[in-house]
């Protein structure tokens, strides 16, 4: 059996050894890779990397991902410490929940993929670790003109069905 070498590791060491900085959404991140030996491709909004990769990090102090969407598609990969959850809101309003962490016995898994236009929110699930640290791989790849930060008043006009969530789960 392999050793788990991320045992011990502190969430502000995570942080420190991977050059994670606080991401807009909550939570940390670094960009990790960017296709910029390849052709851009061309999207609505202009020349985006045909892909973009980053490391995130949820933790004690800051564990939410708040409401946002994408203009791309999203794979997202469990890497190390405590489950994630995930909260998707479809355009047609139906609520879908997803765990990203590595006990799959217990139905969670180790990657799945957010298409674009669902609106999404991830919480850190408390666990031994303080942290839950994942990574993204953005096709074609993430700008920030891309993204749309969630105000929980216009999510919930348009989902009151999920207002609760959407308040917990927004930045304002």
């Amino acid at each position: 059996m392999a050793a788990d070498h991320h045992e011990g590791l502190s969430r502000q060491q995570v942080i420190e050894m991977l050059h994670l900085q606080q991401h807009v959404e909550g939570g940390f991140y670094r960009r990790t890779f960017q296709s910029d030996h390849r052709d851009k491709v061309a999207t609505p909004n202009g020349d985006r990397f045909a892909m973009t990769s980053i490391y995130y990090l949820l933790t004690t102090e800051s564990p939410v991902g708040h409401f946002h969407k994408n203009q791309s598609d999203i794979m997202h990969f469990f890497h190390l410490g405590d489950a994630v959850r995930y909260y998707l809101i479809h355009p047609d309003g139906r609520l879908e929940i997803k765990t990203l962490g590595a006990n799959i016995a217990a139905g969670e898994s180790l990657q799945f993929v957010v298409t674009a236009g669902v609106w999404k929110a991830s919480e850190w699930l408390s666990g031994e670790h303080g942290y839950g640290l994942l990574s993204e791989v953005v096709v074609p790849g993430f700008d920030f003109a891309d993204m749309t930060l969630a105000r929980s008043a216009q999510l919930v006009t348009r989902f009151p069905q999920h207002q609760g969530l959407i308040e917990r789960l927004s930045c304002g």
